[in-house]
């Protein structure tokens, strides 16, 4: 038998096991409190943590706590998102760490009674040199398209990021986007004694057994050792699942829907009647398994993938039978909810393992963690270089800001034709069917700016998904994170998560944004190196139009570009990465309340159908955003910038709250006045023009090229980074 150590458990939490079972625990509950106590699944470095955060709202139907968050869009209409964490699976085995990433989170949203609509991916890795790092980013890319594109739900949007930081634990972030109707909404809570537990999906196999403990530990050269840990996933059997699930949370007596996905049964038994303040009873005898010989702890602790637990109505069960069976797929009862409060494992009608559902949900200690306060951020003096063209083409191949085509042209990114602004823009924006309504999905996080300072790193996230979704038109509704950290147990780390909590919080309550589901990954570190603190935002935003929709691509010749935000700074930036390999600076300042207002005129000029087009200020500041919006619509620009700073900032700096959009000259004026209602200072600095990019400072020359040349060099970089 495997001590309470062997199985990531610490004496002072073994000594709480035993007092609340009264009695020391068998193997199989011994297992069981060592997959729910594990930090992927109780949270016991940061539950106190994230009670600060803002989770309610006009619109909020759903805060975390569910299986997804769900936000209330009208006509009967929700939106249900949710992100989850892959890290440590996929720096094991890239492939199906991804690909059941894919395939857990879809889960999480049609649990909910929602059809998934979209996909999204956040992925972090180290740097491309590496033989090691090709080979994580190959598996994982691979991964995400194979299982998103065999179950039919596009990959829409996303970010990727490198640096060497991310060279042992790759951040492999998965968001899922789903619609319902309002007055079909399931919730995970089994509130009816006596109804029937029935297990529905695949059957069940060893793979994925302590997936969740290993996913709550570091990663160390023992790691590769613990490959069966990950799950094997079935994208075909996922697709089944998807269609007999929705069929069948449309009866009556479905009463509750949970995913297993970490900790396997353990996890969705004691999940779903501890919500509704319930017991439950099981007998493993009754569970499909695919492998001869499995023990009860095998098979309660098993993460094999495309399975559900359905608590059904006993004189139900035959109609949620045939459902299952025309999609050939197994779902047998199990066993019972009941009214004692107590998980009861059974094999073959002998009792294995009996444990308060509570105990393994609530009960688990919370840890007490040391703060160490830390920041990098300080000023980094850098001369500027002499040809600022050769910069711009150096920093526009840079492995961060060249486009990511190569990647996301493996995603089927329009199966559903649901799918109108593609991949590439600020957000994907999505239609909803049978209305006039549409949604704006986006991920973002800049790690490097909250390994400088973790709170201003954390709200510029916030602040930059949300630019993100307004400058397609939408209004953000709703958010979902992943916090990826490295060990809570270094103060410094542990410092840097509780920042960047409060940072999110106050950005969210800011610009009145509810952080309505998420979820935590830490221990993302090794020996060798821990990751940047990185806390990713998927943001959901409504545009209440689908005539309102707006993209970044310039459009017409002719048309004045407009700088909304007039701020330059001297700060930390990718500039400063990549031309002068400095890795530390001052992470550049946000003010909320200008970003509320700058976002506020953008949106407003979008929907007043004044503007052609419209970016976000980003990585590689005005020059690369300026390039991006010519490479997307094959169409030249000529710009005149004036500021009382250095050129390269001026080009190159990244300076928070800031716009551009083009408009029609004789709409300048109306421009001018919604910019002034809101005390925005705008300037236009250039128009549309020709196949030509060029750009000025001061009246110098800077930049001169033609829209071909930067279009190679942005669309082809990444590939050529990868296959170097």
């Amino acid at each position: 038998m495997l001590s309470h150590r062997d199985l990531g458990l610490t004496d002072k939490e073994y000594e709480k096991i035993v007092e609340l079972l009264h009695r020391e625990p068998n193997e199989v509950e011994l297992g069981m409190f060592s997959v729910m106590w594990s930090e992927h699944c109780s949270y016991k470095h940061t539950k106190h943590l994230l009670r600060d955060l803002p989770t309610s709202g006009e619109r909020v139907i759903q805060g975390p706590g569910e299986n997804a968050g769900v936000v209330d869009i009208g006509d009967n209409l929700v939106i249900v998102f949710k992100m989850e964490s892959h890290n440590h699976p996929s720096a094991i085995e890239p492939f199906q760490g991804a690909a059941t990433g894919i395939g857990g989170i879809v889960r999480d949203i049609f649990a909910m009674g929602a059809r998934p609509i979209a996909l999204l991916d956040s992925l972090r890795f180290g740097d491309l040199k590496s033989a090691k790092v090709k080979y994580l980013f190959s598996g994982v890319v691979s991964g995400i398209a194979h299982y998103g594109n065999c179950i039919g739900v596009p990959t829409v949007a996303g970010e990727i990021y490198f640096d060497d930081c991310y060279t042992d634990n790759p951040i492999v972030n998965v968001m899922c986007v789903g619609i319902a109707k309002k007055d079909e909404i399931k919730f995970a809570r089994a509130q009816f004694s006596g109804a029937s537990v029935m297990l529905v999906g695949a059957m069940t196999g060893r793979d994925g057994i302590h997936g969740a403990s290993f996913a709550s530990e570091n990663l160390s050269e023992k790691s590769q050792e613990k490959r069966p840990s990950v799950q094997v996933g079935d994208p075909f059997m996922e697709k089944l699942l998807i269609e007999a699930c929705l069929e069948a949370i449309k009866i009556e007596g479905v009463l509750a829907v949970q995913d297993l996905g970490a900790a396997g049964l353990t996890s969705a038994c004691s999940e779903i009647a501890s919500r509704g303040n319930k017991g439950i009873e099981i007998d493993l005898a009754f569970v499909p398994q695919r492998e001869k010989g499995m023990t009860p702890y095998e098979i309660v602790l098993s993460e094999s993938q495309e399975r559900m637990l359905l608590v059904v109505k006993p004189e139900y069960e035959d109609e949620v039978k045939q459902i299952f069976q025309r999609w050939d797929l197994y779902s047998q009862k199990i066993g019972v909810i009941t009214d004692d409060g107590l998980f009861t494992v059974k094999m073959n009608g002998k009792i294995v393992a009996q444990v308060p559902t509570k105990a393994l949900t609530e009960k688990v200690p919370i840890v007490e963690m040391s703060f160490e306060k830390w920041v990098n951020s300080g000023n980094a003096d850098v001369p500027e270089p002499e040809n600022l063209q050769e910069t711009f083409l150096k920093l526009l191949s840079s492995e961060n800001i060249c486009s990511r085509r190569s990647v996301y042209e493996r995603y089927d990114h329009r199966v559903g034709i649901n799918t109108v602004v593609l991949p590439g823009s600020d957000a994907a924006v999505l239609r909803i069917k049978g209305s006039s309504k549409a949604i704006a999905v986006t991920t973002d996080c800049n790690g490097f700016y909250c390994f400088l300072d973790p709170y201003e790193g954390a709200k510029i996230a916030v602040a930059e998904a949300a630019r993100n979704l307004v400058a397609t038109g939408a209004m953000p509704v709703g958010i979902t994170d992943c916090l990826n950290f490295a060990s809570p147990d270094d103060p410094k780390v542990a410092y840097q998560l509780k920042r960047a909590v409060e940072g999110m919080a106050e950005a969210a309550r800011f610009l009145r944004i509810p952080i309505v589901s998420g979820n935590v990954s830490l221990y993302n570190e090794s020996k060798k190196r821990k990751i940047y603190p990185t806390p990713v935002i998927g943001m959901v935003g409504l545009i209440e139009d689908i005539s309102y929709i707006c993209d970044a691509a310039f459009k017409n010749e002719g048309d004045l570009v407009v700088l909304i935000g007039e701020n330059f700074s001297e700060s930390a930036c990718e500039y400063t990465k990549v031309i002068w390999g400095i890795d530390y600076g001052k992470v550049p300042s946000i003010d909320l309340e200008v970003e509320k207002r700058v976002q506020q005129v953008c949106l407003k000029a979008i929907r007043e159908k004044i503007v052609s087009s419209a970016h976000d200020l980003s990585e590689g500041g005005l020059a690369v955003s300026l390039a991006e919006s010519s490479i997307l619509g094959n169409i030249g620009v000529i710009c005149d910038l004036r500021a009382n700073i250095r050129r390269d900032f001026v080009l190159f700096g990244e300076q928070q709250s800031r716009m551009i959009v083009t408009i029609k000259k004789e709409n300048l004026p109306l421009l001018k006045k919604i910019a002034e209602d809101n005390n925005i200072s705008i300037c236009v600095i250039g128009r549309v023009a020709g196949k030509k990019f060029i750009i000025s400072v001061d009246g110098e020359k800077v930049i001169d090229l033609n829209i071909d040349e930067i279009r190679e060099v942005y669309y082809t970089s990444l590939e050529k980074w990868v296959n170097e």
